[in-house]
């Protein structure tokens, strides 16, 4: 029997994916750390990286699959989505990031603070500028694989998830290569966590909207009516 989408689809899409996210990718992390290392870093870059391709796959038909808030404000600053729709957007991001603290802590335990994101190589300034390019790189991506024609949109939860891992992998040790203000957010208030928490939410918005509006330069323009 046909039953019309709900309205709030979209949203719970977006709070899956973030938990989806949080869980297996900062929870990657958590469990590293409880299990002296056992994941590995080229493990919880993976597992970043891997969840984010498979939730594009997922979620992304419903809602775009954001699961971060610096990617809906870009989305927003370029006129692609309403104010009230971002706003909810972000509320449910950050709803799922922090059930996804939760369920860490209660499987994992305290130690390795959920998988919480902290500046570990350098000072906050350096986790600061890292935070910027890798989300700059990251909305620069999202971007051109879901919002141009010209790009192969089959492809870019592939692109996007292999961005991620590529990111977390290398960048993950100087400060968690988060580029996600929710990713960051939910097990920093599962474990009050909050060293240089600000860095997770200036870093990649900026960088994001950075890269959002250099995309928006390089787009093709709409080809005019030859009458």
């Amino acid at each position: 029997m046909f039953r019309p989408r709900p309205r709030i689809a979209a949203y719970l899409a977006e709070a899956i994916g973030t938990f989806a996210l949080v869980f297996a990718g900062a929870g990657a992390l958590a469990v590293d750390v409880a299990s002296g290392g056992a994941v590995g870093g080229v493990g919880v870059g993976l597992s970043f990286g891997l969840v984010v391709m498979a939730m594009v796959f997922a979620v992304g038909h419903i809602s775009g699959c954001h699961i971060n808030p610096a990617v809906t404000i870009a989305f927003l600053a370029t006129g692609r989505i309403s104010g009230g729709r971002a706003a909810l957007y972000i509320a449910a991001q950050l709803t799922g990031a922090v059930l996804a603290g939760l369920a860490i802590i209660v499987i994992v335990g305290t130690e390795g603070d959920a998988g919480a994101s902290a500046p570990r190589m350098g000072g906050a300034g350096d986790a600061l500028l890292a935070e910027f390019i890798l989300a700059f790189f990251l909305v620069f991506v999202v971007f051109s694989v879901a919002t141009d024609h010209r790009a192969q949109g089959g492809m870019a939860a592939i692109a996007i998830g292999g961005y991620v891992a590529v990111a977390a992998t290398g960048w993950g040790p100087v400060a968690n290569a988060s580029m996600n203000p929710a990713r960051s957010f939910g097990p920093a208030v599962v474990a009050n966590v909050w060293d240089a928490h600000w860095i997770y939410w200036l870093g990649p918005i900026a960088g994001g909207l950075l890269a959002a509006f250099v995309y928006e330069l390089l787009r093709e323009p709409p080809s005019r009516d030859p009458r």
